[in-house]
């Protein structure tokens, strides 16, 4: 099986994942992201390469992050250890003092037993799928093994969040004075750097979720946990509430009134904002193929086109990336802002939609209000043969409830990439609708595509 996934190496914490892997995945990636010419420039001009080691608050990232910067070190690499940051923050780091590659030892969302190794390359950037195999294959490989003064030192980085604040604060169009905003930092990564930045930035704050010991992150707060910031929200009169995930590359927020606004939405209001200001590049906005069918509505009526990509954060910065475009993201929250960022930041996000809304001076609910949310209905049919949803019978059945839908819904038939499963997931302008063509098609799915 595979060590990479969809976003970097993940598993039980001394489960699958130990400290012998993450010693070895890091001297591996010594190894292969020691070649190319800028790092043979540095070493040919008596140069150790630098890479920037960054954690969330989880237990277990004290283990495997000591075993990642020994193996890094034993290899040669010297390691700036920036301690608990976002994964941006990490990010933006390694572009910053242009480092050779970094490392974030997280599992974003996952509950805390659970961790992860994410690797970023020179400036910043997620790996290519070839490189990441490059490295599994180097586990097993020769390593690198200096001795006397040309092994790595580590040291702490000790401005690290510093100049990730400063980063952010930057970036932003508008201050924030005179909005109260509640922030819910899921006793994660973002805890420390998240309040100080939105009030320095002006903002009156309400903190919830930021209180990390080691076990409870993600435990009922965070953008995937909502209950809880809607309801501070609510209770302290706040304008707006702001939820970050684990490792704070998510994004989710709530109104005034306590209701969530997605990913979608998000998106929807910042792609307006940054076309009314010239930053949008090409009118474009990069979505997934499960976004809601009222983005796509919403981006039209406003001149906003919308390129659509595979699940996955990844390809829509891939998309963004090949193109030049400056904004995409997921419903989930993950929203990429490329003209500041390489990768998802939720801190990020969540300072510029509330910036929009201390530059309109208007409600959260008011911005939202460009883009109506249709329902969505998603059914996981489970034990059918995920190859086959080309079948004459299923296209059929999907031709006929698209035909029915007309111009208000849509129909979406998606093959789990990881088990026997096919996601059926059906929009229309009510509920009912949605419910109804979606138990049906699964139905199709379920008979005609039984193992």
């Amino acid at each position: 099986m595979a060590l990479f996934g969809t976003d970097g190496v993940r598993g039980l914490a001394n489960g699958p994942l130990t400290a012998d892997i993450a010693l070895t995945l890091a001297q591996a990636t010594a190894v292969v992201l020691g070649q190319g010419r800028i790092a043979e420039a540095r070493k040919a001009a008596g140069k150790r390469l630098t890479a920037v080691v960054a954690r969330d608050p989880r237990i277990s990232g004290h283990f495997l992050s000591a075993a990642v910067e020994a193996g890094l070190a034993s290899s040669g690499v010297d390691v700036l250890d920036a301690g608990t940051l976002p994964t941006p923050a990490a990010a933006f780091l390694i572009a910053d003092i242009d480092a050779d590659f970094g490392v974030m030892i997280s599992a974003s969302h996952n509950p805390a037993p659970d961790n992860g190794i994410k690797i970023f390359a020179r400036g910043g950037v997620k790996l290519p799928d070839e490189v990441e195999q490059r490295i599994e294959a180097a586990m097993a490989g020769e390593k690198l093994r200096p001795t006397g003064a040309a092994v790595g030192r580590v040291s702490r980085f000790s401005d690290a969040e510093d100049r990730y604040i400063m980063h952010l604060l930057a970036s932003l169009p508008h201050r924030l004075d005179g909005l109260h905003v509640v922030l819910d930092c899921a006793n994660g990564a973002a805890s420390g750097a998240s309040p100080e930045v939105f009030r320095n930035a002006g903002a009156r704050v309400t903190v919830i979720g930021a209180d990390p010991d080691g076990i409870n992150i993600n435990d009922g707060v965070g953008s995937t946990h909502l209950d809880k910031l809607a309801a501070e929200v609510i209770r302290v009169g706040a304008d707006v509430g702001i939820a970050h995930d684990g490792d704070a590359d998510r994004c989710l927020a709530v109104d005034a009134d306590g209701t969530i606004i997605d990913g979608d939405q998000i998106m929807a209001i910042l792609a307006v904002a940054m076309k009314d200001r010239g930053r949008l590049a090409e009118n474009t906005l990069v979505a997934t193929v499960m976004s809601n069918l009222g983005l796509h509505v919403a981006m039209r009526e406003q001149g906003i086109i919308v390129r659509q990509t595979a699940v996955g954060d990844r390809y829509v910065l891939e998309d963004m990336n090949a193109n030049g475009y400056s904004l995409g993201g997921e419903q989930s929250g993950h929203v990429i802002m490329s003209d500041f960022a390489t990768t998802g930041d939720g801190v990020l996000t969540g300072l510029h939609l509330v910036a929009e809304m201390a530059r309109q001076k208007k409600t959260l609910a008011e911005l939202a209000s460009i883009m109506t949310v249709y329902p969505q209905k998603l059914i996981n049919v489970k034990g059918v043969d995920r190859t086959r949803t080309d079948d004459e019978h299923v296209q059929k059945a999907v031709r006929a409830v698209e035909a029915e839908l007309g111009d208000s819904g849509r129909v979406l038939l998606r093959p789990s990439g990881t088990e026997q499963l096919v996601r059926v997931m059906v929009e229309a302008a009510d509920e009912a609708s949605a419910h109804e063509y979606a138990h049906q098609l699964a139905e199709v799915v379920r008979e005609r595509l039984a193992l």
